[in-house]
């Protein structure tokens, strides 16, 4: 006896099954991972950069500002008297004797920049007696840390092995 199956579908049907679907969806995953990986990667190098041109612009006012005020630079009252944007020193301004660096903006460069990531305890630091200074990027610096080195266009002898700082000081100020 013969069986007659009557309004049966063939087996190959046009669509997709669901374990096809899956596989399709663990590809995308993995692409879209990869993606803002480099994407992730990108950014921090960016802000990097922007860091080290705003450490060479603030380096260059302050030697106009020491051109123009018989070899001192601004001082902050002291070596110890550290003075920057983040709240742990003292959240100070970018212009004016208010500044991070007193007196330095607007006449030498036109505002004090600010780090493009800045957090709690991480930002633009300086400290000067007026005859040396130190200029950082303090807690900041994201590639190459630690330890960063001089090949990296600029750094801190006195932090760059246990912290992501790196500046420029003047000679005497290396140890601070």
């Amino acid at each position: 006896m013969r069986l007659l199956v009557t309004n049966s579908k063939p087996y190959n049907e046009k669509g997709f099954t669901l374990i096809e679907l899956l596989v399709v969806l663990a590809v995308i995953g993995v692409l879209a991972g990869v993606i803002l990986t480099s994407i992730s990667s990108a950014r921090s190098k960016t802000r990097d950069a922007k860091r080290k041109r705003d450490m060479t612009e603030v380096r260059t006012a302050l030697e106009l500002y020491a051109a123009s005020n018989g070899g001192a630079y601004p001082s902050t009252g002291g070596i110890a008297s550290w003075r920057g944007t983040c709240p742990t020193y003292g959240s100070y301004g970018t212009t004016g004797s208010g500044g991070y660096i007193p007196d330095l903006a607007p006449t030498h460069i036109p505002v004090l920049p600010q780090d493009p990531k800045p957090s709690a305890g991480a930002c633009y630091l300086y400290t000067s007696n007026g005859v040396d200074y130190k200029f950082l990027s303090y807690l900041t610096i994201e590639n190459n840390c630690p330890p960063l080195t001089n090949s990296f266009g600029f750094y801190d002898p006195a932090r760059s092995a246990s912290t992501c700082s790196a500046g420029f000081y003047t000679p005497n100020a290396s140890a601070w």
